[in-house]
């Protein structure tokens, strides 16, 4: 038996003709797809600004954008914000990967044993359901510093749509290339390897996505809470709320908001770099 026909056939049945088919013009259609997000990126700015025009001398809750602008251009401001942006990432990052990780490798397991899936999936759902500002006081006795604690944070807010999506994809492979697998006496290794994960990819991509995001959540919530060695964004969004500094409380949230948005994108674009081909994500 070849080891490669498997993939082919999995690959040729789940194509999708319409991702094929369809153009990435830049017509009038485009246009008009993008006009009503920004007219109403209008009214809500001109809204904020007479908000904040009235309410007097407690505008100072709420500062104008042009205000918030100031604090991105003074270097000093900007500086820390940007570096506190800078550690944030490296949490993300660092849990994200280490989510991925585990949540995969837990999947796979749970594929190839049934009692595996019986015996530790619905665990998977509860760590899914605890309030994370209920065990921060456990975390915090449990890591050995700031970064590890915010790390795990990370772990426990992203690892579900992981396990769940990776092993929704491994589960969901066509019965009929299954039985064709096993006609050839496949071992579980190659059908694994050849079959399953390939299937499974536009549904692991789509997890790394939501993943992702949530881990831009957890990093920041992780500021929040522990604040040892170097300080995230989160952190200074505390120290800046303490002291009535709003506008630089607005830039680093609007920062921190930006940053889960990019995330967001750039992995929905590995996602189509990686599977678009023959997977319409929509």
């Amino acid at each position: 038996m070849s080891d490669d026909n498997p993939v082919i056939v999995v690959i040729n049945t789940i194509t999708s003709p319409a991702r094929r088919q369809r153009s990435g013009g830049y017509g009038p259609a485009k246009v008009w797809l993008w006009l009503p997000p920004i007219l109403v990126l209008g009214a809500v700015i001109g809204l904020w600004y007479a908000i904040s025009a009235s309410l007097g001398a407690r505008s100072f809750i709420l500062p104008t954008p042009d205000r918030i602008l100031e604090v991105y251009l003074t270097e000093q401001t900007r500086g820390e914000i940007f570096a506190g942006l800078g550690v944030t990432v490296q949490t993300m990052i660092a849990g994200l990967i280490a989510a991925s990780v585990i949540g995969i490798g837990w999947a796979i397991a749970m594929s190839q044993a049934k009692w595996i899936e019986r015996s530790t999936y619905p665990y998977a759902v509860v760590l899914q359901s605890i309030p994370i500002l209920a065990i921060t006081p456990i975390i915090a006795f449990w890591a050995p510093d700031g970064f590890t604690a915010r790390t795990i944070v990370c772990v426990l807010i992203a690892l579900f749509p992981m396990v769940s999506n990776t092993y929704f994809g491994l589960q969901s492979v066509d019965r009929s290339h299954r039985e064709l697998f096993q006609l050839q006496k496949a071992t579980r290794w190659i059908v694994l390897t050849k079959l399953q994960l390939p299937a499974a990819q536009p549904a692991i991509f789509a997890g790394l996505r939501i993943s992702a995001g949530l881990a831009v959540v957890g990093a920041v919530v992780g500021d929040f809470f522990f604040q040892q060695g170097v300080i995230g964004i989160g952190a200074l969004m505390r120290k800046y709320q303490a002291r009535l500094q709003m506008e630089e409380l607005f830039a680093s949230v609007i920062l921190a908001s930006l940053f889960g948005v990019a995330v967001f994108l750039i992995f929905g674009l590995i996602a189509r770099l990686a599977v678009g081909k023959w997977y319409d994500f929509g």
